[in-house]
C-alpha cells in the first residue's frame, strides 16, 4: 500500500466579493484517496472556497496548489481535475446528445493516453479497448464505458435538455470518468436529487473513489449523508470552524458553533 499524497493544499485563503469578506484565512490539505465534505450554513462561503480553488474567482490573499503546482501553473494536470456545479446552466434547447456531452471530457492528448496505457496506470474504463484503435473508436468505447458504470448508458442518445436534475448529475459524473482524474470537486452536487437519488448517488461515488483513486472534494447540506460516506469533514463558516472525522467534526459542540441555535441536523433532507 503507497503512503498518501497531498492533492490539494489551500493556505491563508482570504477572498473578498466587493467589500464583503466571504472567506478568511482559510487552510487546509486534501490527502489522497480521501473523501472530503464541506459543511456550513447558506453565506457561509463554501462555494466562493470551492470558485477560488478551481481559479474562477480572484483570491485577496493565500496559496492554493494542485497536485504540487500552484493552481496558474496545472498546464495539462487541469485534465485531471472533474468538477460538477451545483447548477449546470445550459441552453436547454441546444442539440447536443448525452453521449455528446460526456465525449467532451475526453483528453485528446493522445500519446499521454497510450503512454499511461503502456505502464499499466490507466482507468479501469479502457480495459476492455482494443490496444490498437483509431482515437475515435477509443473515445466511443470510453464514453459508452463511462455511461454504464453511471447507470446512464441507456440516455446516450437522449438530448440533454430532457434529462431529470438527479439524470444530468450521473451524466456528469460520467464525464468526470470518461478520462482518468485525480481530484473530483462537488459543489453540492446533490441539489434537486431526492433522498433515495442522492443515497445511490453518494454509493456510487464512493465505489468509483476506490476503484479509480479519486480524491474527492464535495460541498454538502445533508449532514446524514456526510456522516455515513465521508471520512473527512470541514465545517467552515467564513473560516474554518473544526476539521476532522465526521464523528469529530459533526459533534453537537462543532455543529452548534457551525451554523449556531436552532441548527437541526435533519432539517437538510432533500
Amino acid at each position: 500500500m503507497t503512503d498518501k499524497i497531498t492533492i490539494l493544499k489551500v493556505e491563508g485563503l482570504t477572498v473578498y466579493q466587493g467589500n464583503y469578506q466571504a472567506i478568511r484565512d482559510v487552510s487546509f490539505e486534501l490527502l489522497s484517496g480521501t473523501n472530503t465534505a464541506i459543511v456550513g450554513p447558506n453565506g457561509a462561503g463554501k462555494s466562493t472556497l470551492v470558485q477560488a480553488i478551481l481559479d474562477l474567482i480572484p483570491r485577496s490573499s493565500g496559496q492554493i496548489e494542485i497536485f504540487g503546482r500552484p493552481t496558474s501553473k496545472l498546464g495539462n494536470l487541469r485534465h485531471q481535475l472533474g468538477y460538477i456545479p451545483q447548477h449546470f446552466i445550459f441552453d436547454r434547447s441546444f442539440p447536443i446528445s448525452v453521449a455528446e456531452l460526456v465525449g467532451l471530457g475526453w483528453n485528446k492528448n493522445y500519446k499521454e493516453i497510450q503512454r499511461q496505457k503502456k505502464q499499466g496506470k490507466f482507468s479501469w474504463v479502457f480495459a476492455t479497448i482494443a490496444r490498437i484503435s483509431p482515437q475515435n473508436q477509443e473515445k466511443t468505447a470510453a464514453v459508452a464505458a463511462a455511461l454504464r458504470r453511471t447507470d446512464a448508458y441507456h440516455l446516450r442518445n437522449q438530448a440533454i435538455g430532457t434529462l431529470s436534475g438527479g439524470q444530468l448529475k450521473r451524466v456528469l459524473l460520467a464525464y468526470c470518468l470518461v478520462m482518468p482524474r485525480k481530484l473530483l470537486i462537488l459543489d453540492e452536487a446533490f441539489a434537486g436529487v431526492d433522498v433515495q437519488g442522492t443515497a445511490d448517488f453518494y454509493t456510487l461515488l464512493n465505489e468509483l473513489k476506490q476503484e479509480e483513486g479519486w480524491t474527492v472534494l464535495q460541498v454538502s447540506h445533508d449532514i446524514n449523508m456526510v456522516s455515513n460516506y465521508c471520512d473527512r469533514v470541514i465545517c467552515l463558516n467564513q473560516t474554518i470552524i473544526c476539521t476532522g472525522a465526521p464523528a469529530i467534526a459533526l459533534s453537537a459542540a462543532n455543529l452548534l458553533a457551525t451554523y449556531g441555535p436552532g441548527f437541526s441536523r435533519y432539517q437538510h433532507h432533500h
